[in-house]
C-alpha cells in the first residue's frame, strides 16, 4: 500500500495586536467587560501610569501591554469563562473590520497562494481564535487563561513561557502542522516579534515600535507604514 504523504506548506505568521488589528483585542476586551460591570471602573487606572508614559513617548510599549495584561489576570479570576467568552465574542463583531489594509491585503494574498495562516498573539486565546477566525487564519496561538472545576477563571496563564516566545511557537507550529520556512513570510509590530522575523525568509516590521525599527534597518528587513489611508516602505 501507498503511504500517503501530507503536503509540506509555506507558512506566514503574524502577530495580531497593532499589526493586523488596529488596537488591542485584550484592551478592547478590558473595556468591554468594564462597561459591562463585570471589572470594577478603576481598573484603568491600574495601567493609566504605564500607557501616558508610552503615549508621551517616555515609556515602552511593552511595558504598557505587560501591566494591561497583569490587570486583566487579576481582574478575571472568578469570573464564568461562559460569559467573558461571550463579552469576547462581542467584541469581535464590534471591531473585527478594524483592520490595517496592508496586512489585510497581504493576508488575502497569501492565502491565495496556499501559504499557511498563523497568528501568534499575547491576547486571550478566547478572542485571539475568534479574530482569527474572521481574518481566515488557519491557526491561532493565544494565551491561555486556566480555568478551575467551576470553569471560573483563576488569573492564571499556562505555558507563559511558550507563549511570550514566539519563535518557539512557530517551531512547533512547524513541527505538528508539516510546514516549511522556505518562502516564509513573518510581519511584526515590536520587539517582542523580533525572534520571530528571525526565522522567516521574508520578515517585514510593520509600523515599527523604535526598538524593532532600530533591528529592522541593521537587519534590512522591509520596514512598512501604514497612516491613514497611505501605505509607505522606509
Amino acid at each position: 500500500m501507498r503511504q500517503i504523504v501530507a503536503e509540506v506548506r509555506k507558512v506566514a505568521v503574524f502577530d495580531i495586536d497593532g499589526t493586523i488589528f488596529r488596537s488591542s483585542l485584550l484592551i478592547e476586551l478590558i473595556e468591554r467587560l468594564i462597561e459591562k460591570g463585570h471589572f470594577p471602573k478603576n481598573s484603568r487606572a491600574a495601567y493609566e501610569k504605564e500607557e501616558t508614559e508610552w503615549l508621551d513617548r517616555k515609556g515602552d510599549y511593552e511595558a504598557y501591554i505587560n501591566r494591561v495584561v497583569e490587570v486583566f489576570a487579576k481582574q478575571i479570576k472568578g469570573l464564568p469563562y461562559d460569559e467573558v467568552a461571550y463579552i469576547a465574542g462581542e467584541v469581535i463583531e464590534a471591531k473585527k473590520n478594524r483592520v490595517y489594509r496592508f496586512t489585510r491585503d497581504l493576508i488575502e494574498e497569501l492565502k491565495s497562494k496556499g501559504y499557511y495562516l498563523l497568528a501568534i498573539s499575547h491576547s486571550p486565546r478566547f478572542i485571539a481564535d475568534g479574530f482569527g477566525y474572521e481574518m481566515g487564519f488557519d491557526k491561532v496561538y493565544g494565551s491561555f487563561y486556566a480555568s478551575g472545576p467551576n470553569d471560573q477563571f483563576t488569573g492564571e496563564i499556562e505555558d507563559k513561557e511558550i507563549i511570550f516566545n514566539k519563535n518557539a511557537v512557530l517551531q512547533r507550529a512547524i513541527r505538528k502542522e508539516n510546514l516549511t520556512l522556505e518562502g516564509s513570510v513573518g510581519v511584526g509590530d515590536t520587539e517582542s516579534d523580533i525572534p520571530m522575523l528571525e526565522m522567516v525568509e521574508r520578515p517585514i516590521a510593520f509600523n515599527p515600535n523604535a526598538k524593532l525599527y532600530k533591528h529592522a534597518k541593521i537587519r534590512q528587513w522591509e520596514v512598512v507604514v501604514e497612516r491613514k489611508d497611505v501605505i509607505y516602505r522606509c
